[in-house]
């Protein structure tokens, strides 16, 4: 057994040399542990949205997720571009999206240096991203398109300073990755909506808003503003029915003049002090720019971000707000987000019937 390993994972880098293991070109996949790491036997990889979103696009021209789910000739493509992106390198990293999501596992085995409360036979969810992750995978055995899930036979290496949470007993295995795989969002919206602000959720009807809708109402009290924007009228019934705000509607948020009309509408003229995009898709940016006011917070949860665009955006409308980058990871987030499920009956209802 190899010694001495970085515990970034940077002893797993083979090109470029020198950079950490998520924005390397190509990792090592060889699956004999380090004395550092864990061996993971993967059941289940949670693609995050806007990579597999990218990859069916490109793999079955233009196509949604949604539209290859009873089509297994499509959803072959989708597999052949998963397994090359993984065979040359050594993990699910998006080539496109630069993104890849998360795993569900069993602990298979330990390396004697490393230093934490794991063994062998927990079910875990990894909650550092794909894209970092040295991955085998052996064969894919189905596909979930509308949900971004893929069951395959393969394996994992965890790094010491992988973060995971373990499976509770109380959810199923697979309500609980769909709720983990996005478990930075509601987190945020925990820490960043206060007493009586006024809070807009983009892409509110789809898995990570829903949890955000819940922790923004929850946390603004009954003198605060919390909207639903979402993307079709299914989406907008879908959060509605769960009572999860106070105003409804759903609109094409690259539509940033029609976003800011109707912040404006709903607001009275004072837009928004905390807007939480969580949309899949590009050219997002300015709605949700637009539409908070100044020296509010844009959360861009959102992988499909551009960084570019939302920051030379602001500065051409000349908006200053606070901007804040996706970070998947939040202190105790795995707790706060499987809490949301334990608290709101119909939201776990709906993850179970949608992901378990």
């Amino acid at each position: 057994m190899k010694t001495g390993g970085s515990p970034y994972g940077t002893h797993r880098v083979i090109s470029p040399k020198g950079v950490l293991p998520q924005p390397a070109d190509v990792i090592d996949n060889d699956m004999e542990i380090w004395d550092n790491e864990v061996l993971i036997d993967v059941k289940t990889l949670n693609i995050d949205s806007a990579s597999f979103t990218e990859i069916v696009k490109r793999a079955c021209d233009g196509k949604k997720p949604v539209d290859i789910a009873d089509s297994p000739e499509d959803q072959e493509k989708v597999k052949a571009v998963m397994l090359d992106i993984v065979a040359k390198a050594g993990k699910h990293k998006n080539p496109w999206t630069g993104s890849g999501g998360m795993l569900l596992g069993t602990v298979e085995e330990v390396g004697p240096a490393y230093k934490g409360d794991l063994k062998v036979g927990d079910k875990i969810a990894t909650l550092v991203s794909l894209s970092l992750t040295p991955l085998r995978i052996d064969k894919i055995l189905e596909m979930r398109p509308a949900i971004d899930q893929v069951d395959i036979e393969g394996k994992a290496i965890l790094f010491q300073s992988g973060i995971y949470g373990k499976i509770p007993e109380d959810l199923p295995e697979k309500t609980a990755l769909s709720a983990l795989d996005v478990a930075g969002a509601p987190a945020q919206a925990a820490k960043l909506c206060q007493l009586n602000q006024k809070v807009l959720v983009i892409g509110g009807g789809g898995k990570s808003g829903l949890l955000c809708l819940y922790e923004a109402k929850k946390r603004v009290g009954p003198d605060g503003l919390v909207v639903c924007c979402a993307g079709s009228q299914k989406s907008e019934d879908r959060a509605r029915a769960l009572d999860l705000a106070h105003e409804y509607f759903h609109m094409d948020a690259t539509d940033a003049v029609g976003m800011y009309e109707k912040a404006m509408e709903l607001t009275n003229g004072e837009l928004y002090d905390v807007v939480i995009n969580c949309v899949s898709i590009e050219n997002t940016e300015m709605g949700t720019i637009l539409s908070t006011k100044d020296d509010g917070t844009a959360y861009f949860f959102s992988m499909a971000t551009s960084f570019t665009k939302a920051s030379l955006g602001a500065e051409g409308v000349g908006k200053d707000v606070n901007m804040i980058m996706g970070n998947g990871y939040t202190k105790n987030h795995a707790d706060v987000t499987l809490q949301v499920l334990r608290e709101h009956e119909g939201l776990r209802k709906l993850f179970e019937e949608m992901y378990a």
